[in-house]
């Protein structure tokens, strides 16, 4: 599919495009969850200034480049709410958003004055959408990805996560409860505050685990031999042939008899970037093992 591009080769970007243009959102959440729902919600046409403590954003200091790509194209202000000009500049910026994102313990925010409550007696048309740990009355629990997802199973010690789970889950929850703040307003014309509280979204994607899909024995976790993994003769591959269409042509191609010994003996023949172009070129769900930043290599 091609876009349209102006003269200067530049693509044009549509209503459909930026649905948000003219939302404006200012931010104070920390970290990851709020960056990346905001950086989301920047994406879809929003306006976004984001608004650091004078000690800034720990998540600039253990990635510089990931904090700098999350807040590309926004007004970025150093601001003590503490203060009494930190404050003011801060009422200044709420009357003229649409919706204020926070990460803060509720008696942080109440200390500084952007709690909800006190927040919709001067914005009563503003939204508010507060990232939590833990929901309702235990939001001052303390707690980071890592308690959140080993609380869910999601651990295998003594080994950490790869990615971060709860916290990226709660940013894509974040982003439908700033739409839902948005349609409220709409229709009733008045702000109202969303709550995402992290620990419930990586209960929520926990549930294959849960339910035992992921299981070591189980269809998704390793029972089922074409939905697995195989060393190559350099590397690993994933194949992951469920449907019958899927299955059967990667069993004629392949010629084997769908065992795991029968794949593992023909894997083993071809590096895994030969077996990626192979699947490529016959249509078959089987990709090389990347480690992260899309380096394949044994």
């Amino acid at each position: 599919m091609t876009h349209p591009t102006d003269r200067q080769g530049a693509p044009v970007t549509s209503d459909l495009d930026r649905p948000l243009a003219g939302v404006e959102i200012v931010s104070i959440a920390l970290n990851v969850p709020g960056p990346v729902a905001v950086r989301r919600l920047q994406d879809l046409g929003a306006s976004v200034t984001t608004v650091l403590p004078p000690a800034g954003d720990p998540l600039e200091q253990y990635s510089p480049p990931w904090f700098i790509a999350l807040h590309a194209g926004q007004q970025v202000l150093t601001l003590d709410l503490k203060t009494e000009t930190g404050a003011a500049r801060m009422t200044e910026l709420l009357d003229a958003a649409d919706l204020f994102v926070t990460s803060s313990r509720p008696s942080a925010l109440r200390r500084l004055g952007v709690d909800f409550e006190t927040l919709s007696q001067r914005h009563p048309r503003l939204g508010q959408i507060d990232i939590v740990g833990h929901p309702g009355p235990d939001a001052e629990i303390a707690g980071h990805d890592l308690t959140y997802e080993a609380v869910e199973g999601l651990v295998r010690p003594p080994g950490l996560p790869t990615t971060f789970v709860a916290d990226l889950s709660g940013a894509e929850r974040a982003v439908s409860e700033a739409l839902v703040a948005l349609r409220v307003r709409d229709t009733t014309g008045r702000g109202c505050r969303r709550e995402v509280a992290l620990a419930q979204t990586a209960h929520d994607f926990a549930a294959p685990a849960r339910y035992g899909l992921t299981a070591s024995t189980a269809h998704l976790g390793g029972g089922y031999p074409a939905y697995s993994l195989y060393r190559a003769a350099d590397g690993w591959i994933a194949l992951a042939a469920l449907e019958p269409h899927f299955l059967s042509r990667t069993l004629e191609l392949l010629d084997v008899d769908g065992s795991a010994e029968s794949y593992a003996a023909v894997f083993a023949t071809r590096a895994a970037a030969e077996w990626e172009a192979w699947a490529t070129e016959h249509d078959v769900p089987l990709v090389a093992v990347r480690e992260p930043g899309g380096v394949t290599g044994p």
